[in-house]
């Protein structure tokens, strides 16, 4: 765990709002167009909620997922994320150990 990697990624109000999204999809996204939410969020279902360009969330994704906060898994041609939930555990524990 890089927390100096999750500090940064967190230092973002649109990545903690990611995070928002998917700690619970099925509140923010149609879930007929997302499945069951097994694989995840489609990354252009997270796109348009955060009506942001294509880029610009790519990089946010980026960021999470260099950070370990979201995983992505590769479906065809689709990106789906999802929250790391045992890193975020993790990273909860440590700010209670150390701050």
């Amino acid at each position: 765990m890089d927390v100096d990697l999750i500090y940064k990624a967190l230092s973002n109000p649109t990545r903690r709002q990611i995070l928002q999204w998917l700690k619970t999809p099925a509140q923010y996204f149609p879930e007929e167009e997302c499945l069951d939410f097994s694989r995840g969020v489609c990354a252009g279902q997270i796109e348009r909620l955060g009506q942001v360009s294509q880029s610009t969330m790519s990089n946010h994704l980026s960021v999470l997922q260099q950070a370990g906060l979201i995983t992505a898994n590769k479906h065809g041609q689709w990106s789906y994320f999802s929250r790391n939930e045992t890193l975020i555990q993790q990273y909860i524990e440590h700010l209670q150990q150390h701050l």
